[in-house]
């Protein structure tokens, strides 16, 4: 059953992953929407490549602080830790926020596509599936510079994680639970990314060098 505390959480998390950092940091600081640049994607990255480093990395750090903050405000529900019922809720705010995300409300519902904020959440439900997540980004970044593929790998690998991590925590309907949460969360992230995987098959995709030396 539904309760009013799992709505007023639900719409919480949303309003918190419609926090459009890079749109806000890119009017307030550069008198710029970086929507109207490079890729058009309210994103860490693309405020990286229209704004710098240090614009990039601020947003880059907010909105991952969001997707945890809002997947942890669940502990304000009256459900017992580790219950079925706060396993549940917790699921639907990381759903309500990477929504909001992708779709903020503050700005016309144009945002980003959800990768930082993908991992905050990551980070909320099971911060050592979030440092493998973040291994494999890493790893597939070095190598590629694609920060594309390492996100749509980084976030494919979600479901392998759950499933090992938490098979032995937890069983029936709450595991079944989280392993469909793992699947369509990825989902979601990888279906923003259908232009960057048009151009990677192309091999016209921009490639990411952090070490390079363009405006901070």
């Amino acid at each position: 059953m539904i309760e009013l505390q799992d709505v007023i959480l639900f719409l919480a998390a949303y309003l918190i992953g419609s926090i459009p950092t890079s749109v806000w940091i890119g009017r307030r600081f550069y008198a710029t929407d970086v929507r109207e640049h490079g890729s058009g994607n309210a994103g860490a990255t693309n405020t990286l490549r229209t704004l710098g480093k240090k614009a990039g990395l601020v947003v880059l750090l907010i909105d991952i602080f969001k997707g945890w903050l809002a997947v942890s405000l669940a502990v304000l529900s009256t459900y017992p830790k580790g219950s079925s019922q706060l396993i549940h809720l917790e699921v639907a705010m990381a759903f309500a926020a990477i929504i909001g995300h992708i779709f903020p409300i503050y700005v016309g519902f144009k945002g980003g596509k959800g990768v930082a904020t993908t991992m905050g959440i990551i980070i909320g439900i099971s911060p050592i599936i979030a440092l493998l997540c973040l291994i494999v980004f890493a790893v597939v970044l070095l190598v590629s510079h694609y920060v594309s593929l390492a996100s749509i790998l980084a976030v494919a690998s979600f479901p392998f994680w759950i499933t090992t991590v938490f098979k032995s925590h937890y069983s029936g309907f709450v595991y079944s639970w989280l392993i469909a949460f793992s699947i369509l969360l990825p989902m979601m992230v990888i279906i923003m990314h259908r232009k960057n995987i048009s151009r990677l098959l192309k091999r016209q995709e921009s490639e990411l060098n952090l070490f390079s030396k363009k405006k901070d």
